[in-house]
């Protein structure tokens, strides 16, 4: 009975896709204005594609945002080394941007198509992957269905289900179930997630580690760094980066707090969604602060309290600014964010307690003393104004994070053994094919 109800439910949602399907244009236009979707590209949700489909063997590698991409990255070069061609899809703009910045023209880019059958098919019908393989939670059933009806195989790697979506789909263990035996491969980031994939019905499921804890330390234009360290000079900073909304309010009472013990504090600022940076700079005035704004070229004064990196790409510059993060989405919000690239950089990571889809590298950072966590913006100025007059506990934090990284390192090897079964017969045809011209 459950099955039959699985089945029922899925062909539902695939006809209630097909009916939606002629009426979403307005839902994409109206993300287009908000800057959500890139306008003159908003032909590829619909499954368009805006590029040719090269010979030879492909696979269709889908990242959603840009943690993921980011993640993602060495998976792709590994993978452009044994000459596959690779189409990689994002759900976002800033995700686009990061993928161009640090693959180039190496890969082909496309929005990933709306899950939605007729979007589907044609993206599906257009770069006939040979292999699919989706980051981390991307489990969205119109798309697994229409692969596993072409037969092509797909691996979920460096896969994770927040507590959230767990106790969801336990809900609906039977549709799960439907859903996931069409998945070829399962390679979890942890233990925990490993048994909750198994739990809903995945097989096989194996365990890599974190991605994250393998990707190389965030770019930085040294000539702009340099120029910044100099209008800094010897002030003493603090940033709170990856925010979202309510967090940079209390990154601004820090500031505030700490401002009589520390005059010449400099507090930076790096929102999750960097459109929001008109709201914030407007809160920074409302509160007698002075903001320059990275976006505007705005030079950090003596007098400037916060500086506001608004620009996409460059958390490797703001990082280097500074040896104390507060990583967001983790006191006002939910979720976390990835602690991994401050820690690598030699920086004390402070975090709220909500931070249960990074649970495992907090974890293994708080465990080693590279991380703390605070409760709200009174503990967190308390734990910022500790670490800015204690240097020694400072560093002795900084070291253990770039420790704890190096440690959490390995899970691409394992990654890409496990691939092997389905990537060595596309290396194969590669070969064959470059061997006979280039022919499919």
């Amino acid at each position: 009975m459950s099955e039959r109800w699985a089945r029922a439910m899925l062909a539902a949602y695939r006809w209630a896709g097909a009916s939606v399907y002629p009426v979403i244009g307005g839902y994409v236009a109206w993300r287009a204005s908000k800057g959500k979707e890139e306008h003159s590209r908003r032909r590829e949700r619909y499954g368009r594609a805006g590029q040719p489909r090269p010979a030879g063997p492909l696979i269709w590698m889908h990242a959603a945002s840009v943690g993921e991409t980011i993640a993602v990255v060495p998976l792709i070069e590994q993978l452009l080394g044994s000459g596959i061609n690779i189409v990689l899809t994002t759900g976002t703009v800033t995700s686009a941007q990061v993928a161009h910045e640090r693959l180039g023209t190496r890969i082909i880019h496309q929005y990933v198509p709306l899950d939605l059958k007729p979007a589907v098919s044609r993206f599906l019908d257009h770069w006939s992957p040979d292999l699919a393989i989706m980051a981390e939670s991307e489990i969205w059933p119109m798309t697994i269905l229409e692969l596993g009806a072409r037969r092509v195989p797909q691996v979920l790697v460096n896969g994770r289900l927040s507590d959230r979506s767990f106790a969801s789909w336990s809900k609906r263990s039977y549709l799960a179930e439907a859903l996931f035996e069409n998945l070829a491969h399962v390679i979890a980031q942890s233990e925990t997630d490993a048994e909750r994939f198994r739990h809903l019905g995945a097989r096989p499921v194996t365990v890599s580690g974190n991605l994250k804890g393998d990707t190389v330390e965030p770019p930085v234009n040294a000539a702009e760094l340099a120029r910044l360290k100099s209008e800094i000079g010897r002030r003493r900073t603090w940033a709170a980066i990856s925010t979202h909304d309510g967090e940079e309010a209390a990154a601004l009472d820090v500031h505030r707090l700490l401002r009589p013990r520390h005059p010449d504090l400099l507090t930076i600022i790096v929102p999750r969604h960097p459109e929001r940076a008109d709201d914030i700079a407007a809160a920074c005035a409302a509160a007698g602060l002075s903001v320059a704004r990275r976006s505007a070229g705005d030079r950090i004064a003596p007098g400037t309290d916060i500086f506001l990196g608004d620009t996409i790409g460059e958390m490797g510059l703001y990082l280097r600014l500074t040896e104390i993060a507060f990583v967001g989405r983790s006191l006002t919000a939910k979720g976390g964010q990835n602690p991994l690239e401050p820690a690598m950089l030699d920086t004390a990571v402070l975090s709220g307690r909500n931070v249960q889809n990074f649970r495992d590298a907090y974890q293994k950072l708080a465990a080693s003393g590279a991380a703390r966590f605070v409760r709200d913006k009174e503990t967190l100025a308390g734990a910022v104004n500790y670490l800015l007059t204690n240097d020694a506990e400072r560093h002795k934090m900084m070291e253990a994070g770039r420790r704890t990284v190096d440690g959490m390192r390995g899970a691409l090897t394992r990654t890409l053994h496990t691939l092997e079964p389905y990537v060595n017969p596309l290396i194969v045809q590669a070969r064959l094919d470059a061997s006979a011209g280039g022919k499919r």
